[in-house]
Order: C-alpha cells, then sequence, then structure tokens
C-alpha cells in the first residue's frame, strides 16, 4: 500500500527512513556498551527510549487520523514504511526529532532547556495536507461506538469496532518493532481456534484474505488485575515477554499489550484493561513524553519492600477555579488596594495548597508572602504570632530594596522607631545604626494592642506598595482570638496607602455562626474592604483519578476503578485518600510488583474495607504499631502544637523519663510524620497528624503528661535564659495547677517562672499573653503570699494590673492595683502603683479621681494642694516663678542632672495633675500647679520630667505681654530633649510647644508635621490621649493654612476611621465640628457632607468644653455664607469664651469678627459696636503680627485696607490689599489670598471706575479647586459686564436676533456672549 509523503520545509533538517535510524541508534547503544561507559549507558537508554516514544506519538496521531478504509487487514505495516526527519545542527541528542512520514504529519518536541532534570517536555503535533482528506475516525466517535451500540445501525457498529480494532492491532505491531528492532512475532500470538470468538465482517469492508479479526490476533492469556498470585508471571503474551527481557520499560510493555487484548473484544476474554480505542492510546503515549520520569521509565529501585508512592507534593488537583479566583484578587492588590480573601474547608481539603500555589505568582511581582500557622495548643499567644510574621518581613526587604525602604522607615517612624525596633526585632537589619532599646517595662512605658496596631499599620503602610505587595497568610484562623484578627482589620480598612492581602484559612466545620472570624468579615465589608470568600469540598472523581494516577504512576484509565473505591471511602478528601493509600500499602493491600514494574491491588478487598470516615482513625492506627520512642517524641510534639524548635528536644533528652525522643525524632522523620526546616524547627506534615498524635494520650491522662512534660524541662531549665521557651515550660506545667499548689515551694517557683514569662510577653507587646501568664502567677501564690514573700507579691501585683491596662481592661487593672495599694508597706512601694492608678483613671475619663488620687499622693510628699486659688495669687505666684527662672538662667539649665528620685516620682504627678485639672478645676488652679512644679525644679535640679514641666507652664501662663520670655523658656526646654531620654514623652512635649506655644513665633505649617508626629507617637506608644489632643491641634492647624479643602476633609475622614478603633467620644465629636466646616467651605455640603454630625451638649453649660469649639466654627461658617448678624453673635460667644492664655483659635475669630463688623458698617448696621469690633480686631493682629509676621500679618494688612476703605483713602487702600495679598501668598494661605483679592475686588467693582482692575484681582484669586466665597463674587463681575455689553446696544438689543441684524450690534452682541460665557465656565 503507498503512502502520500510530505516533508517539511526548512532546510536543517535530513529525513532518514525510521528502519535505518532504529539501526544507527543500536549501534550507538552497543558502542556505549563496548566501551564500559556505565554512566553513559543508563542515559544513552533514557535518551533512545524518549525519540521512541517521540516517534511512536506521531505515528498514534496518523493512524488515528487515517481515513476510513484506508488501512485493509491484510496490510503489512511495518517501521520500514515511515521516515524521519532529523536535526543538522547539533542539539540535545533526545531532542533531534523533527518529525515523521508519512501522512503529513510532524511531531515536534518543545525547544525548551529541559526543567529538573527530567528529559522531554510536551510534544505538539502539527499536520500538514498536500491533498484533503477527510478525517472520520475520531476518538469520541468510537468510543460512542464501542459503549453506545444502540445508537449505530448493527452493522456500523461491528465495522467501526473492527476498523478500531486493526487501527491497535497496527500500533502494537509498530511499538514492538520500534522498541525491540525485531519483526513483529504473528505466530506467537495463535491460540486454539475454537477458543476464540469471530466478528462477522461488514458488508461495507471488502473480502479479506484471512477469516477475521480475532482468528489473527489473539491473547495467550488474561490477567485479573488485583490477583497477587498471577501478578508474579507479569507478561504472558511471547512478544510482551521478549520486550520485558530487552529491557524495554514496562510502561511500554503493557501498553502493546493493552493495544493486543483489543482485538478480542467483545469475546469476554479481554482484560479490562485493554484500550477502547486508538484515541485513549494517543492520551497515554502523551501522557509518557509529558512527564517521562514518572511515567514512562521503570522505578530503578531494586528494594520493593521500601517503594514508596510518588506523590506530588507541590501540585494542587481539582481547584482551577479558586486558583484563579485568588490570583484575580493578588492582581487586584497589586495595583495598590489592600483586600482579603477567605477560604474555609474542612481539615485536608487543600487550603494550605491553594494559597502556597500563588506564593510564584508573589514572588514574580516583587511581593513578600508571609505566614503563620495558630492551632488549638498557641491559644494563650494570639497577637504574638501574627507579630512574628511581620517581623519576617525585614528579612526579605534586606535582600531587595533596604536602603529605600531603610530611608523610608526613618522618615515616617522618626522619634519611634525605637518603638518599631522593640515590637519587630528584625528591623535592626534595615537600620543597623539603631540600638536595641531597653525592654524594662516601667510606669506609663508599656504599648498596648491598640498601639500595637497602629505601629503594625504604620509599618505596612511603609514596606508595602504597589510594587512589593504584602500576602499574610494566616492558618487556622479559627483558633485566633479578637486581638489578632483585630490588626487584620485596622490594617485593611486603612485608607492612607497599605498594600496588603490578607488570606485566612479556617475549618468552616469548626466554627459557629458567633465566631470571630465572621464578625471579621462583617466589619470588612462595612469598611468597604473588598473580601472574597470561597469553600473547598472534597475532589471530584476526575481530580481524584489524577491525583491517584500520579502517585502510582500508572496511566490514569487503569487507576479508575481504583480511584472510584477510594472516592466512595474519602469523599474526595485530598488528605485523607493519602493516608488511607498508605495504609493499605502498609497492610499490603497496595503492592508494587518488581515483575511488573507497577502497582497492583485487589479491588474487592480494598471494596470491602470498613474504615471510618475520620482519618484520624487511619493516623491512630499507624502510630500504635510504632515504636516507643517515636510515639514519646510524636506525644510530645503534640503537646507543644504545630512546631517546636529542635532545642527544646534536646533539653528533654537530658532527663531520664524523655532519654528516647533524641531516637525517636529520627523515626518520626523517617516515617513521614515530622519535617525539619533550615532553622531546625520541627513541624507535623499535617494539622490532622498533629491531632492523632495527641490522641494517642488517653484524655485522662493529658493534664498530667503536659505537667510533667513541663516540669521535666522547668527542672533542666531552671535559672537559665532559654529565650522563647520560657512560654512553652509555662504552658506545659500549667495543666498541672492541682498537683502544683500542692507543693508550697513549688508554687513560689511556678509562680516566678509565669511572671518571666510574663514580663517577657510585656517586652514584646504581646499584653494578651503577658496578662495570661501574670494572672496563672497570681493564682499559684498562697494565702499568705503578703506576709512571706512581699517582693514576689509587690513586683507581680503591679505587672499584672500593667498588663491588664495594655489590655484596655481598665476595670481588671484597677481592681488588682487597689489590693496592691492595700498591702503596700510603704509610700514609696505605692508611688508606680499610684502613678498607673492616674493613667489608668485618666484613659477611662475620670478626670475628677485623677485630680484626687495625685492631689492625695503630692500632699504625701510633701507638697501643699489648695482648695481653690484667686487669679490675684496665680499672678503673683507667675510673676515670682518667672522672675525665679531668669535669675537662675542659663546656669541653672546647663546643671548636672540630679539623682533625686523623689523629684522624679513628685514632677510625675504634678504633670498628671495639671492636665486633670484642666478639665475640672479653674484656671487659677492650673497655674498653681505649673508654678509649684517648675519652681520645685528649680530649687532640687533638673530630671527627666523638667522639660515637661517647663513646657506645661509656659503653655498655660503664656499672654501677649510675656510671649517672649515664655516662648525662651520652652526652647531651652525642647534643648533638653538631647540631654534625658525623654522618648516616652513625646506627645506631651510637642503638644504643649507646638500646639500651644510655638505658633505665636513659628509658621503653622512648621507645627502640623511635629504635631502629626506627636499624634503618632502618642497612639504608637500607648499615650492615646495625648496623642489624640495632638491630633486636634495638627486639624486646627491644617484648616488654618492648608492649600487644599479636599485634602483636609480627606485627612478628617482618614483620623475618623481610626477613631473607630479608639472609641474617644470627645475627639471625634471634635473632628465632626471641623468636618462640618471644611464640607460647608466647599460645596454647603451639598456633595461632601456625612450622616454624623457633632454633638455640642448644653450650650449653656461652663462646664462644656465642646462649647468653644461651636461657637468658634460657627462664626467662621456664618462669615463665609454671608450671614453677618450671625457671624458677629457667634463671635462674641467664642471671644468671651476664650482662655486666659490666648490660642490661635482666638485670633483667628477676632480676624473674622473684624472683617464682619466693617461689612456691617458699610451697610450702616451697628455702627459703634462695629468700630469698636474693627479696633479690637486690628490690635489683636498687631499684637500676634509683632512675634509672627508669617502666621499673622497678612490678616492684619487686610484689616487695615478694609478700613482705610471706609475712610476713602483709595491709594493707601490698594497698597494695604497688595500687601496683605502678597504676604498671604508668601505664607502659604491660600484661602486668605483668595479673600483679599475678592475684596480688593469688590472694592474696584463698587467703586465702578476700573473694571479691568477688579478683573485682575480677581484673576490673582487662587484655583476653583481652594476658592471658597470669592468665586461668587467674580461670578456677579462677569454678569456685571454683561449687563454693561447689553446696555451699549442699539435700541433692538432686547431681541439678540435683531442685534445681529446690524453690523453695529454684533460687536455689542459677542460682548455680551463673551460674558455669558464666563458665567457659564463658573
Amino acid at each position: 500500500m503507498e503512502y502520500l509523503t510530505v516533508k517539511p520545509a526548512a532546510n536543517d533538517v535530513v529525513s532518514i527512513p525510521l528502519c535505518s535510524w532504529t539501526e544507527s541508534e543500536e549501534a550507538k547503544r552497543a558502542a556505549v556498551t563496548d566501551l564500559a561507559l556505565n554512566n553513559n549507558i543508563n542515559k544513552c537508554d533514557k535518551e533512545s527510549i524518549i525519540q521512541r516514544t517521540t516517534i511512536a506519538y506521531g505515528i498514534a496521531e496518523l493512524l488515528m487520523r487515517s481515513s476510513s478504509g484506508a488501512l485493509d487487514e491484510d496490510d503489512e505495516i511495518r517501521i520500514d514504511n515511515f521516515v524521519v526527519f532529523v536535526s543538522k545542527k547539533p542539539s540535545r541528542s533526545w531532542d533531534d526529532i523533527k518529525g515523521t512520514e508519512p501522512s503529513y504529519l510532524r511531531g515536534l518536541l518543545e525547544g525548551e532547556e529541559d526543567c529538573d532534570g527530567q528529559m522531554g517536555r510536551c510534544l505538539e503535533v502539527e499536520l500538514t495536507s498536500a491533498t484533503p482528506q477527510e478525517i472520520i475516525s475520531k476518538t469520541s466517535q468510537v468510543a460512542a461506538a464501542v459503549n453506545h451500540d444502540e445508537n449505530l445501525a448493527g452493522m456500523n457498529v461491528l465495522a467501526a469496532v473492527a476498523e478500531e480494532s486493526n487501527r491497535c492491532h497496527l500500533f502494537a505491531r509498530i511499538l514492538y518493532e520500534l522498541f525491540t528492532h525485531e519483526p513483529f512475532p504473528d505466530d506467537a500470538l495463535a491460540v486454539d481456534a475454537d477458543a476464540a470468538p469471530t466478528i462477522k465482517e461488514p458488508t461495507q469492508k471488502r473480502a479479506k484474505k484471512s477469516n477475521d479479526v480475532s482468528s489473527r490476533k489473539q491473547l495467550m492469556l488474561t490477567r485479573a488485575k488485583g490477583d497477587f498470585d498471577r501478578a508474579e508471571t507479569p507478561f504472558q503474551i511471547p512478544c510482551i515477554v521478549r520486550m520485558q527481557k530487552l529491557g524495554i520499560p514496562a510502561s511500554i510493555c503493557l501498553m502493546t499489550q493493552n493495544l493486543l487484548e483489543y482485538a478480542l473484544r467483545g469475546d469476554g476474554r479481554q482484560s479490562d484493561d485493554a484500550y477502547e480505542s486508538l484515541g485513549v492510546v494517543c492520551q497515554d503515549v502523551h501522557l509518557l513524553l509529558l512527564d517521562p520520569d514518572r511515567f514512562l521509565f521503570d522505578n530503578l529501585n531494586q528494594n520493593t519492600d521500601n517503594m514508596q508512592l510518588l506523590y506530588r507534593k507541590d501540585k494542587l488537583y481539582g481547584r482551577d477555579k479558586e486558583e484563579t479566583l485568588i490570583t484575580d484578587a493578588f492582581c487586584r492588590v497589586s495595583r495598590g488596594k489592600s483586600e482579603a480573601f477567605f477560604i474555609g474547608g474542612f481539615s485536608g481539603s487543600g487550603k494550605s495548597m491553594l494559597v502556597n500555589s500563588l506564593r510564584g505568582t508573589v514572588k514574580a511581582l516583587g511581593g513578600y508572602t508571609i505566614k503563620h500557622k495558630f492551632d488549638a495548643m498557641s491559644k494563650e499567644q494570639p497577637l504574638s504570632g501574627v507579630i512574628s510574621a511581620f517581623n519576617q518581613v525585614c528579612l526579605m526587604i534586606k535582600g531587595r530594596d533596604r536602603p529605600a525602604i531603610a530611608k523610608k522607615l526613618r522618615e515616617v517612624f522618626g522619634v519611634d522607631l525605637s518603638l518599631l525596633l522593640r515590637l519587630l526585632p528584625n528591623v535592626s537589619v534595615l537600620l543597623p545604626e539603631l540600638v536595641n532599646p531597653a525592654t524594662s517595662v516601667e510606669v506609663g512605658e508599656a504599648m498596648n494592642a491598640r498601639s500595637v496596631c497602629f505601629l503594625l499599620l504604620r509599618f505596612v503602610t511603609v514596606v508595602s506598595s504597589p510594587r512589593h505587595p504584602v500576602m499574610l497568610f494566616l492558618d487556622d484562623i479559627q483558633w485566633a482570638d479578637s486581638t489578632a484578627l483585630d490588626v487584620i482589620h485596622t490594617i485593611l480598612s486603612d485608607t492612607m496607602g497599605s498594600c496588603m492581602f490578607f488570606v485566612g484559612t479556617y475549618r468552616d466545620n469548626e466554627v459557629q455562626i458567633d465566631h470571630d472570624i465572621f464578625d471579621l468579615m462583617e466589619r470588612l465589608e462595612i469598611s468597604n474592604v473588598q473580601t472574597t470568600t470561597v469553600y473547598l469540598t472534597g475532589l471530584d472523581q476526575a481530580d481524584l483519578n489524577t491525583m491517584i494516577s500520579d502517585a502510582l504512576c500508572l496511566y490514569p484509565r487503569i487507576c479508575k476503578s481504583l480511584s472510584d473505591i477510594l472516592f466512595q471511602k474519602t469523599k474526595g478528601n485530598p488528605f485523607f485518600m493519602l493516608e488511607f493509600m498508605q495504609s493499605l500499602k502498609s497492610r499490603d493491600l497496595l503492592q508494587y510488583n518488581s515483575h511488573q514494574k507497577r502497582w497492583v491491588w485487589n479491588e474487592d478487598i480494598i471494596r470491602a474495607e470498613d474504615i471510618t470516615d475520620n482519618v484520624l482513625h487511619l493516623l491512630s492506627s499507624k502510630m500504635n504499631g510504632l515504636s516507643d520512642d517515636v510515639q514519646t517524641l510524636l506525644k510530645v510534639m503534640a503537646c507543644f502544637g504545630s512546631n517546636t524548635n529542635e532545642s527544646v528536644i534536646g533539653y528533654l533528652s537530658e532527663s531520664a523519663e524523655y532519654a528516647g525522643v533524641r531516637n525517636g525524632l529520627e523515626g518520626a522523620l523517617i516515617d513521614g510524620f515530622i519535617v525539619k526546616d533550615e532553622e531546625g524547627c520541627l513541624q507535623f506534615v499535617h494539622d490532622k497528624v498533629r491531632e492523632a498524635a495527641y490522641n494517642l494520650i488517653l484524655d485522662s491522662d493529658k493534664k498530667q503528661f503536659h505537667y510533667h512534660l513541663g516540669k521535666a524541662l522547668y527542672s533542666f531549665c531552671d535559672g537559665k535564659d532559654v529565650g522563647d521557651t520560657i512560654f512553652l515550660i509555662a504552658s506545659q506545667i500549667n495543666h498541672g495547677k492541682e498537683w502544683i499548689l500542692r507543693d508550697k515551694d513549688l508554687s513560689i517557683g511556678i509562680a516566678e517562672l509565669n511572671m518571666k514569662a510574663g514580663k517577657k510577653a510585656l517586652d514584646g507587646c504581646d499584653h494578651e499573653t503577658a496578662y495570661s501568664y501574670l494572672c496563672a502567677a497570681l493564682s499559684l501564690l498562697p494565702k499568705d503570699h503578703w506576709e512571706n514573700h512581699y517582693e514576689l507579691s509587690l513586683r507581680l501585683n503591679f505587672l499584672t494590673s500593667s498588663a491588664a491596662n495594655s489590655c484596655c481592661q481598665y476595670d481588671e487593672a484597677e481592681q488588682i492595683l487597689r489590693r496592691g495599694l492595700t498591702n503596700a508597706r510603704c509610700l514609696d512601694d505605692q508611688l508606680p502603683s499610684y502613678l498607673l492608678l492616674s493613667q489608668i483613671l485618666q484613659a477611662q475619663g475620670k478626670v475628677n479621681d485623677v485630680y484626687d488620687t495625685c492631689s492625695a499622693i503630692l500632699t504625701e510628699l510633701g507638697e501643699s494642694i489648695p482648695e481653690s486659688y484667686t487669679l490675684c495669687k496665680s499672678a503673683r505666684m507667675l510673676a515670682e516663678t518667672l522672675k525665679m527662672y531668669e535669675e537662675l538662667g542659663d546656669k541653672w539649665l546647663k546643671g548636672e542632672k540630679t539623682d533625686d528620685k523623689t523629684l522624679h516620682t513628685t514632677l510625675q504627678f504634678y504633670n498628671v495633675i495639671v492636665l486633670a485639672s484642666l478639665f475640672c478645676k479653674s484656671f487659677s488652679m492650673v497655674a498653681y500647679f505649673t508654678c509649684k512644679a517648675v519652681q520645685l525644679s528649680l530649687h532640687r535640679g533638673l530630671c527627666e520630667r523638667t522639660p515637661l514641666t517647663l513646657l506645661q507652664f509656659t503653655s498655660i501662663v503664656t499672654k501677649d505681654d510675656n510671649a517672649v520670655l515664655c516662648y525662651r523658656i520652652a526652647k531651652n526646654a525642647m534643648s533638653l530633649r538631647e540631654r534625658f531620654d525623654v522618648e516616652a514623652q513625646i506627645p506631651e512635649l510637642y503638644y504643649n510647644f507646638y500646639g500651644r506655644i510655638a505658633w505665636r513665633f513659628e509658621p503653622f505649617q512648621a507645627g502640623i508635621e511635629h504635631l502629626r508626629q506627636g499624634f503618632e507617637a502618642g497612639l504608637s506608644s500607648g499615650h492615646a490621649d495625648m496623642g489624640l489632643y495632638c491630633l486636634l491641634h495638627t486639624i486646627k492647624f491644617v484648616l488654618f493654612s492648608s492649600p487644599s479643602l479636599k485634602s483636609t476633609l480627606k485627612e478628617i475622614d482618614y483620623y475618623l476611621h481610626l477613631l473607630k478603633t479608639y472609641k474617644s467620644v470627645v475627639t471625634r465629636n471634635y473632628l465632626l465640628i471641623f468636618r462640618e466646616t471644611v464640607s460647608l467651605l466647599i460645596d454647603s455640603g451639598e456633595a461632601t457632607s456625612i450622616q454624623e454630625k457633632a454633638v455640642f451638649g448644653d450650650l449653656n453649660d461652663p462646664g462644656n468644653k465642646p462649647r468653644e469649639a461651636f461657637f468658634h466654627h460657627s462664626a467662621i461658617r456664618c462669615y463665609w455664607s454671608g450671614h453677618t448678624e450671625r457671624c458677629r453673635y457667634f463671635s462674641q460667644k467664642s471671644m468671651n469664651l476664650t482662655g486666659q492664655g490666648g490660642q490661635p483659635t482666638a485670633y483667628i475669630v477676632k480676624f473674622f469678627f473684624g472683617l464682619n463688623c466693617l461689612d456691617l458698617l458699610r451697610n450702616n448696621k451697628q455702627v459703634n459696636k462695629s468700630r469698636e469690633g474693627i479696633r479690637v480686631a486690628i490690635a489683636a493682629m498687631e499684637d500676634a503680627a509683632t512675634n509672627s509676621e508669617w502666621n499673622f500679618m497678612n490678616k492684619l494688612r487686610l484689616l487695615e485696607a478694609e478700613q482705610l476703605t471706609l475712610t476713602r483713602h483709595h491709594w493707601r487702600a490698594i497698597n494695604k490689599y497688595d500687601a496683605s495679598i502678597e504676604s498671604a501668598k508668601k505664607a502659604g494661605f491660600i484661602h486668605e489670598q483668595g479673600l483679599a483679592c475678592e475684596k480688593a475686588g469688590c472694592y474696584f467693582k463698587n467703586l465702578d471706575r476700573n473694571n479691568k482692575k477688579a478683573l485682575e484681582y480677581f484673576k490673582q484669586a487662587p484655583s476653583k479647586e481652594v476658592q471658597i466665597k470669592f468665586r461668587m463674587e467674580e461670578c456677579a463681575l462677569y454678569w456685571h459686564g454683561a449687563k454693561r455689553s447689553y446696555e451699549g446696544c442699539s435700541s433692538h438689543t432686547i431681541n439678540m436676533e435683531g442685534c445681529a441684524k446690524s453690523m453695529e450690534s454684533y460687536v455689542y452682541y459677542y460682548y455680551g456672549l463673551y460674558w455669558i460665557y464666563k458665567v457659564l465656565l463658573l
């Protein structure tokens, strides 16, 4: 039979007859063997096998696509009928097959380098044709013909079967000749003719020379899959036996046998593994080439007893949809916005595998992947895991973008770098110049859970970006508590630039609807954070079959029946399935047959297996057969949690009770229950393994097992620095509280152990953990501990209350403190507790209780506290204090630091009482306390509290007449920062200096950045109250000087969002007041207002502090809205409430009050009061501008210009307007620059002498984005211009169409349109 040939067009290939090519390959192989190049023999064999398999794939595709009737049964098709195309250029020997002939087919191997040492990649088939041929033999059609006989008429079915059988037989013959280089022995297939059924020849087929298909192709013996007895003789067809003896891979032998078995299809004697069509054959050959090491080559392991199932550990099966969802979500994050992705599913469903599939994408896009796994045993340390995860990022950044990140960290954190270093020690890798701060927790220095959240938020904002997004993967968050999840919510809901992709996995069958996970999802949704949730169920049968095929290295069609059984028993749970297969292997129900070189099994026995649907049963059964040492090791590690450091096992091995754990570790590693990473961390391979190991301990013995384990570690590690292992020891031994309390000496020792663990957790900012350990320590103390263990009791009591305070559990902290204060023996022992108590009360807004506490302690310290103090006395005391300071001067400031601890403590209480008295006492009392504190320091020397004492004093007593001296004192106080460690006082220092003093002499803009730092430092260090004071002054100065109202509104909204965590009602109320003002100035609140409004309370109540802000902002709003009468009313109310010290709001109100009085005077309203108001406003601006031209000169010049317009001093008024505009422009006060432009423009417009000059002033106003009221005046001017243009028209100008009829009117017509156009632009 003749075949058409189409040669490749390329000139770099040469065609060789296939038989000649096989001869040359055999010669090469023989030459290598003769030279005894043993190292090359195996490689040469593998290369030759891949080449031959490549050719076989091409031939199979040819046969499958051959036209109906083209292949007759009597045609002798051998390899002599084929040629191959071989590359002329040097190449990898297994990659030089470029094509096969005939039938227009080229089989090409991918030209990439081999990956992971594998030879062979994806084989692609390109079909070309010189003459059109109809391909009618499709794989799906043949399969349908075989399996659905009823769909075809009788003879059509038989014809399709016979033709497909012929193709399979021909391909089997070619396979044999291709791999053996021998002719196919037809007589080797002869069997008893009576035993062979016949197939009636189709009428469509022409007459055959032979009787029928089955008489020519018969099998010697059918195999029964799973029959282990007959499996000892794997291949009984003579030609297959011959192939096996020649060393042909078992996969090729099996394929050839299954092809021959198809010839007897329908007679009841063929194997279930027989092929159904040549299309299935092509799929199998393609699989051999896709992964030859797994499917094509034989396993060379000679020890069949130690043969392992070859799982693809890193392959994710059956999760294509979920993989796409998580990849798309991360891609959205890489564009600059944080997002959350939750994965629910039962244990073993592949949740972690799904997340790990994304790691490559994260790395490719320049991102960082950090991970922490929660478990049931680590619930006592909920926050430390999240902190440690972020600590990993620093090490990842070191090798990528360290200089840029280090610079940004310095800029963003500034004075807070030491706090960040304490929270994340690995920051020192990025900033080597930093020295690890002392971790001793003193009063007022401990951060709390909120400050940890804020620090981590700032850190993520720095290290994450669209170029370098951070993926945080928290596994098993069903074990996390609300503290850890609060951190996640804070970071994800941030609106100022963080770029984090959070992935949380949880067991949805182990959580209730009220779990914190669902609360987190709801809060994220409310915060407009895009959230995706997926649920993983079991794999479907097809994916499970693929997974089993990969593990057994067998064709998927052969594994199909086994996978169906396993699917029914495991419900598609991947981990359960793998463990079940391991169980079958361990019981010899799944065996590797060395003769067949494949895995074999008995389906009936496996189907009859009665197993539980719980994988723990399988694992526990397996573990029960392990040695005692291995079981002990697994029990120990299960008590520790999901991972353990190898050093802990080393500690345990030193004790007699656990001496065998070292040997057990080796056994557990070999058996695959645990793995060890490069850092010596031991981990269970899966949660279920840990659970099964923990179940080896009887429930009744678990507490005692934990206790003995902890006690063994405690006895070995007592007195040693074991680092974080102390948490492990304390957690284990605390299970045996009932046994500890029986031994008084032991209970004291364990209490000290827990106190050390709690102290270490406090130093690491894990306050919930610290509180847990410290409470455990308190519970272990004997009843007489205050009498017999006073020092321990005092220290433990203070630390516990401090931890409770850091956890924001103020009631518990106060109770513990008061109990300690009752038992303290002297005032010195009480002072730290009283100071902490005052901070706890202050955090709750109990200012009266703070005042009473501090006044009582100051009295105990020898200070006199009057019941009341008059303004007259406070004025005299102020003068005395200022005089004392001027007499001592620089000499006192240059003095040495005093060692007087009592002075330090006394000033601390004065600092606290000053702040409290601002809210509950008169101004004279506040002045008294500040003066007393300064005098005390002047008399007794300098200490760390002196700078804050001086700043509090100057912020309270500064007035216009003493401003210069007070500013000098404040500057000197700030200079003391370089001599003393005052980082913990930064929020208070910045608030008092930049918020209350420096504005008189320095630009508002200069104070904004420092006040922001004070705000961030306060929230980061746990001093949220003072940080929020800095925040309010920040927004106040921003409103005075911001170039953009929209950016100001955005900043306020960010702070409002942040305050949801801190729940400060007062601060939130003030921010809402600011927001309403900004919203009104932008668009009268039409599009920028929000539903939430500020609550002011009783405006007639003298103790109602927000009413001052209400009157101040109402005055500003009314002025810009043009409500002159109301502006005057609210301005007077505001000025009457301004404190004696004077604040910037007082001067701003006086400025607008003066402008409003000028407007009233123009309208002849309240003439006398208006004149007086103008005088007061100008006098105030003159005083303020004397010290700070930057902040107030433009305001003074504008008031003067407006006053001069009333007295008809035209040229002087113009000069003042110009000076005001220039001064405002120089200072960056864009709104006031626009206001001055408007006033000047309106002045010229009203004079009606020079509209061109008026227009020039209007054009000097800032862009529309920052314009407020003056754009309305410009609009009015344009209408005025339009009106004048109409008045210039002829009598016909009322009718604009008539106006266009005369040439003269055209000019006026278009001039009018110009002004109308200008109006429309506005």
